[in-house]
């Protein structure tokens, strides 16, 4: 429990490997410095150092102009702002009249249907008494009577004459709209920061208000519009609008800055249409809607049904304020700094492709990542006689080892160490390079040696050369007679380890078979790869064994340790 309770009182931090080049450095430097320029450049363009609340509105309008026009049955008629006006259209929104049909004179009684609201008929039991439904514009009486000279329909008791009128006048009779204006008030709030601001900014007086049109250009902060410049701003024509009516939007965008070096809170008003204006592309188009004005003549009560077309204008109002924080300042700091993670990636990228040769990069990937192989794999490297680097590969129980193709190579590295204390070994004035010993061939290599003197094995293991392509033995070298196989210099290696040691006549042979073991692996591997077992060629194996034999002949084999994550030294026995 107390291991435990102490392993929590543990630091860990991350290992860096720090590789001096002036190429490498300097595109570290300018990557940092592009990374640092773009979060600035971010900061200040979408101020991420503010915190943000979104506004919170209201809005009244009010349309002022007069029209007159002249219809058709009806006379001349003045149009003020109650009558243009039309009913309530929600909240934000206001709706202007721009065109009318009228049916003049109904009074409640019996008249044929109109089609095609009502039906053909021929005679009265084509026609069902009392049937009616939501297209008809009453209540069928049972008879049928005449429409016009050709067609006969079912009667109905409703408002006669029934409105015959589907399309539009054209011209609009009401496009002297286009002059009407409409003063838009709208008064905001920020709650977060407590900020209160109207589009009728303190600075306007009564008598800027009397003169002022609004203008995107010249005048673009004046709360009062002229109809006509709104639908010319959203890129219509008033007066193919007002034929059939539509909807236009008026946005009106507060993108305010709270800050005390840098206030600034002003509406901009923008305008676009929101419905389909093309009459072809659409079932109904344009708005329209009916409303009557009642009289009564000899006591009976009559109306004149008007059908409205215009234009409803909805306001939206959108918006932001931002205020300095330096909470979001912190948080924001905090989030770009993955950022500087890139250059890590970049410059790993490059190095792991062009920058670096390829004995480079294998080395800077050892030293920045170490890796923990399974302890239930066998991973084995070898080492070619004429071929300068150590291949390390998976244990095959299948294939032979020769022909295993490696999963990395590495470097080789001369032991100098090693090699001052074998050359101190040797007697004053011997030479090390001498003749070659010849050696036969084994008779019955098998197929996988190239230097015609390795013996065969059951172990796919076991099956290694000491060779890639053809030719000589390595068993051959004289440096491989005085360095593995001399007799002096493995007593040497074992009085070095047991100073005191002394061995019988067998204990002898195998004590310096097994040195001469040591002595190849050194020699050939120096330092293995981690969480590698080096494996000796077979040709070399044999040559230990003539001349360092066991005394019953028996041999242990290739041995490889288990469950071991780091070894201290060669592992390999045989």
């Amino acid at each position: 429990m107390t291991c435990k309770l102490m392993n929590l009182c543990e630091y860990e931090t991350n290992k860096l490997v720090r590789i001096k080049s002036v190429r490498l450095g300097s595109l570290k430097w300018t990557l940092n410095g592009v990374i640092l320029l773009f979060i600035c450049i971010m900061m200040l363009w979408n101020k991420e150092y503010q915190e943000y609340d979104f506004v919170v509105s209201s809005v009244t309008t009010k349309v002022k102009g007069v029209a007159l026009t002249n219809l058709p049955g009806v006379g001349n008629i003045v149009w003020d702002v109650v009558d243009y006006s039309g009913p309530s259209q929600g909240k934000n929104s206001f709706f202007v009249v721009t065109n009318v049909a009228i049916t003049n004179d109904q009074k409640q009684g019996k008249c044929p249907e109109v089609p095609p609201y009502g039906e053909l008929c021929r005679t009265d039991k084509d026609c069902v008494k009392g049937l009616s439904n939501q297209h008809s514009h009453g209540v069928q009486t049972g008879a049928c009577v005449k429409f016009d000279v050709t067609r006969r329909t079912c009667e109905v008791f409703a408002w006669c004459p029934i409105e015959t009128k589907s399309k539009p006048p054209r011209p609009a009779l009401l496009a002297s709209a286009e002059n009407f204006t409409v003063l838009i008030k709208n008064d905001i709030r920020f709650p977060a920061f407590n900020y209160i601001r109207r589009n009728i900014l303190p600075w306007m007086d009564s008598t800027y208000l009397k003169s002022c049109r609004f203008n995107k250009y010249r005048n673009h902060l004046c709360p009062i519009f002229r109809l006509g410049d709104i639908i010319q701003e959203a890129k219509e024509n008033f007066s193919q609008m007002a034929i059939e009516g539509g909807v236009i939007g008026i946005q009106i965008n507060w993108d305010c800055n709270l800050d005390g070096f840098s206030s600034n809170c002003l509406p901009k008003y923008t305008f676009r249409r929101l419905d389909e204006k093309e009459s072809n592309r659409t079932l109904y188009p344009g708005l329209n809607f009916r409303f009557a004005r009642y009289h009564r003549e000899n006591g009976i009560e009559a109306r004149t049904l008007y059908k409205a077309f215009g234009i409803r204008f909805d306001v939206m109002v959108f918006g932001k304020a931002g205020k300095f924080s330096i909470i979001q300042l912190i948080i924001y700091i905090g989030s770009t700094l993955s950022y500087y993670a890139l250059t890590t990636i970049i410059i790993d990228w490059l190095i792991g492709t062009s920058c670096y040769s390829r004995e480079a990069r294998q080395d800077y990937s050892e030293k920045k990542v170490e890796s923990v192989r399974d302890r239930q794999q066998c991973i084995l490297c070898v080492s070619f006689v004429d071929d300068d680097h150590i291949r390390v590969v998976k244990r095959s129980h299948k294939k032979s080892l020769q022909d295993v193709k490696p999963i990395s190579i590495h470097q080789s590295q001369e032991d100098e160490i090693h090699l001052r204390a074998m050359v101190g070994t040797l007697q004053p004035g011997s030479s090390v390079v001498k003749p070659p010993q010849p050696l036969a061939p084994r008779p019955g290599s098998p197929s996988w040696c190239l230097c015609g003197c390795c013996g065969s094995s059951s172990l796919p293991a076991e099956q290694l050369c000491c060779r890639r392509s053809g030719g000589r033995c390595i068993s051959t070298s004289p440096l491989f007679e005085q360095l593995v196989l001399g007799e002096a210099l493995l007593e040497a290696l074992l009085l070095y380890r047991e100073p005191l040691c002394e061995w019988g006549p067998g204990d002898r042979t195998t004590a310096l078979r097994h040195c001469a073991y040591r002595q190849y692996i050194t020699w050939r591997f120096g330092s293995p790869p981690k969480e590698t077992r080096p494996v000796i060629p077979s040709c070399c194996v044999l040559r230990i064994r003539e001349v360092y034999p066991s005394s019953d002949g028996q041999y242990s084999g290739l041995q490889i340790a288990k469950n071991v994550t780091r070894p201290s030294g060669p592992t390999t026995k045989l």
